[in-house]
């Protein structure tokens, strides 16, 4: 560590180029943190989001109409309005509802956190596309395969559970794949209501230091990164999964 923290220094001192979070130990610590911040709230909204979609899919397949309308409507509205205007909207309008407590020092601090509240707008958000992707690979699965089951004495949340939704799973690996990266893209809008995530514990450091360029090619790296991490392991997940007979 003393070697690298080094050579970061060596080229600052001889380039001008100053990447702190290598050599400074503040630096490198909150944006060590910062790091964390972001990967936690990725891989919770990636799983939170596949819920809502499985949940919602199983919905819209019910017979129910009422639930039907109530899943189409929680579709239309993530799906017709901004990412960053549904942060927005949950941060500031039903967060300036909920309750507050006091901290250790007395202080009034919100119920729910912001780090909370964007983990809900970026589920929500990529979950109603979520529903709409698994409701394309059920809709996929022939009827025949839903009435063998049921004729096995599967119930139909049984059916859903143990032989719908694997096949449609391997149906729609590819479309879910492209949302769960542009999710993971999205979780910089927590930018927006102060989450401590990379892009904003960034922008505190370039005003510190003055070091927008450098910082600028550290994020694209560790996104590039994270995106390339996620696309590898859908990609053997796909494979994995993959029916003989059913694609290249």
């Amino acid at each position: 560590m003393d070697l690298v923290a080094g050579f970061f220094r060596d080229l600052n001192a001889t380039t001008g180029w100053n990447f702190s979070i290598f050599h400074d130990p503040f630096d490198m610590r909150r944006f060590g943190s910062a790091f964390l911040v972001t990967v936690q709230l990725a891989v919770l909204s990636v799983v939170f989001s596949l819920v809502i979609g499985i949940a919602g899919a199983f919905a819209q397949s019910l017979r129910f109409a009422p639930l039907r309308w109530l899943v189409n409507g929680y579709i239309a509205f993530f799906r017709n309005t901004p990412p960053l205007v549904q942060m927005y909207f949950f941060f500031f309008a039903l967060g300036s509802i909920t309750p507050s407590v006091r901290d250790d020092i007395g202080m009034e601090t919100p119920l729910v956190s912001n780090f909370t509240w964007a983990l809900v707008a970026l589920s929500f958000f990529a979950g109603a596309f979520n529903v709409e992707i698994f409701r394309s690979g059920i809709e996929a699965i022939p009827r025949s395969t839903i009435e063998a089951a049921e004729s096995l004495g599967y119930s139909k949340a049984r059916a859903y559970v143990h032989i719908v939704l694997p096949l449609a799973f391997r149906v729609c690996l590819p479309s879910l794949n492209n949302n769960l990266v542009n999710l993971i893209k999205t979780t910089t809008l927590a930018y927006a209501i102060g989450v401590p995530e990379m892009l904003y514990v960034a922008n505190q450091i370039w005003s510190d230091t003055l070091n927008v360029v450098e910082m600028m090619n550290v994020l694209l790296i560790l996104y590039i990164g994270l995106v390339s991490l996620l696309v590898f392991m859908m990609r053997r997940w796909e494979e994995a999964m993959r029916m003989p007979g059913y694609g290249s």
